[in-house]
């Protein structure tokens, strides 16, 4: 058997396993949070040696379905059941990319804008006033890196507030494994204050339940920082 051969066995070996977990969690009912049982055993059950197994279960953690916690255990996380999942190697982006990323989440966000603001109310909106609450605090003490994350959060809140998972699934993959690029896009938009004022224009949009407005302030948003990156590409 040449070493391609073998290359290709432990792949499908590895794919089997991830399956019969897979299987194993949604026939015991385990859901996020739940512990798994250890690797040790999950190699007896499925009649594998205990470095197999943990090849397959490290697959699982790097889609997210599984937590691997040192010392602790295994546990089940919600990204389980996504359809859509970030890739977990992270390829860095130059200045073209970043506008394309902008490009991708002008064509995403505005309609989840739209879909935030037909279907608003006291419990979907709560965590976009919570994020930009949390903005507005690190906005006045200059923490750039919580500023970040409040305003990112408000973004992914956007998407489920707008109860479309799939396109909430694929907006959050992009913040997710590109979110060096999304800080370094917050450093070249480098106006935090008219940021957060388009934040809560958007809010009060959606708020309001004004799908076509809602949906209007977030393609101007995120036209003026994809503006912002057009220009650092041009500069020499």
């Amino acid at each position: 058997m040449t070493v391609a051969d073998e290359d290709v066995l432990r792949r499908s070996l590895s794919d089997a396993l991830i399956a019969r977990v897979v299987d194993l969690i949604r026939s015991e009912g385990l859901g996020p949070g739940d512990r798994l049982p250890a690797a040790r055993d999950l190699a007896k059950r499925f009649a594998v040696a205990t470095p197999t197994i943990r090849e397959a279960l490290r697959q699982l953690q790097a889609t997210g379905a599984i937590d691997i916690r040192h010392g602790s255990g295994m546990y089940v996380n919600a990204a389980l059941d996504r359809i859509v999942i970030a890739n977990p190697n992270q390829p860095a982006l130059d200045v073209d990319q970043l506008v394309e990323l902008i490009d991708a989440r002008l064509v995403i966000e505005p309609h989840l804008a739209g879909l935030a603001a037909r279907r608003s109310g006291p419990a979907t909106t709560a965590a976009l006033r919570r994020a930009l609450d949390a903005a507005e605090e690190h906005l006045a003490d200059g923490n750039d890196a919580r500023l970040h994350e409040a305003n990112m959060a408000f973004h992914r809140a956007v998407a489920t507030a707008s109860g479309h998972r799939i396109l909430h699934e694929v907006l959050d993959s992009l913040l997710s494994v590109h979110a060096g690029e999304q800080r370094e896009i917050l450093l070249i938009f480098d106006d935090r204050s008219r940021d957060h004022d388009e934040h809560r224009a958007v809010l009060a949009a959606i708020e309001a339940g004004s799908e076509e407005l809602a949906r209007d302030l977030m393609r101007r948003h995120l036209e003026d920082v994809a503006a912002a990156v057009a220009r650092r590409r041009s500069t020499p």
